[in-house]
């Protein structure tokens, strides 16, 4: 066997080794393959020949990653995430459209990107959106994923970054509130819980120095939360008082399910800084087709409505 080949293991036998790391079992492995245990088994065997490594320890019958295993193990399964994604893409780019694999904040894409989507279907029918599981860290490297919405002030290490919407903040309440907790002014706000984010925990002081009111109010008080929709969710239970994007709590202001009872005070330009929804993409999918058709669409189509009121000043169209 050349060297050029023994680099290069035959697919099935890639495949065999994912399926039975990733399901735990080559039982299992198998039934998802549509192979017997035998073929499966004698598979994983093949592929350590093939390499020459150990890729599991076997005792009792269970089969166990090795630390050489693991390794390769990732590095496998993102080839194959990437074979997929370029596959799809093959077959749903023939009629001149393609498929998008993005990840969105889940408040944003329910409240704000999803009640927009079949615009975008209507003026794009030939794109395909996959969602991609979001996490709470920026990682382009993962094959699978093209695009991301994220929050926060626009500069993330190796992307490009275009400002949607987010940076003008209301503050809201409960719908009802008891007689001696009117909120007539922004002195008033200190004898109320303060509701938190984790990705704006200062969001409190900046509001207060903005309003005149630093050192009545303890701005790193109250309770913390990950998602702006659980705080407004929280508001609407008379839990307390949270700054949130405008643009996640409209429906809720405009249906009397929370109040706005500052409404007539300038919040002082939003979050401190850029902070706000950004459409993120690294350099590598800068010229997909239908990349481009959405963000076409969503810089200039779905936050073209007014949406992009409370823009952070002085914020370039992308930073890379």
């Amino acid at each position: 066997m050349s060297s050029l080949r023994r680099l290069s293991p035959p697919l099935h036998l890639l495949r065999a080794f994912s399926g039975v790391t990733r399901f735990g079992s080559v039982s299992r492995a198998a039934d998802a393959l549509h192979l017997t245990q035998s073929a499966v088994s004698k598979q994983i065997r093949e592929l350590e020949d093939w390499v020459g490594v150990a890729l599991f320890e076997r005792s009792r019958k269970r089969l166990a990653l090795t630390p050489a295993g693991e390794r390769y193990e990732k590095a496998v399964r993102a080839v194959l995430a990437q074979l997929e994604a370029a596959t799809l893409e093959l077959i749903t780019s023939n009629d001149g459209g393609g498929a998008l694999h993005l990840s969105s904040l889940p408040t944003f894409a329910a409240k704000w990107l999803i009640p927009r989507l079949p615009q975008f279907q209507q003026q794009h029918p030939q794109i395909t959106l996959h969602f991609v599981p979001y996490v709470h860290s920026y990682d382009f490297e993962r094959p699978e994923l093209d695009c991301s919405i994220l929050f926060g002030d626009g500069h993330w290490p190796g992307a490009h970054a275009h400002y949607i919407t987010g940076n003008e903040v209301a503050l809201i309440a409960p719908r009802t509130l008891p007689a001696d907790g009117a909120i007539d002014t922004p002195a008033d706000v200190a004898h109320h819980t303060l509701m938190r984010h984790v990705t704006v925990p200062e969001a409190w002081l900046h509001w207060s120095e903005t309003q005149g009111v630093t050192g009545l109010i303890d701005p790193l008080a109250g309770p913390q939360f990950d998602q702006f929709q659980t705080m407004i969710r929280a508001v609407m239970a008379g839990m307390g008082l949270a700054l949130v994007p405008r643009c996640l709590v409209q429906d809720e202001i405009a249906a009397g399910l929370v109040r706005e009872p500052l409404a007539q005070y300038p919040m002082g330009g939003g979050y401190c800084g850029d902070m706000g929804y950004w459409f993120c993409y690294p350099e590598g999918r800068t010229q997909l087709h239908a990349l481009q058709c959405f963000r076409q669409w969503l810089l200039h189509g779905a936050a073209g409505g007014g949406d992009t009121a409370g823009t952070p000043a002085n914020v370039t169209p992308s930073h890379a």
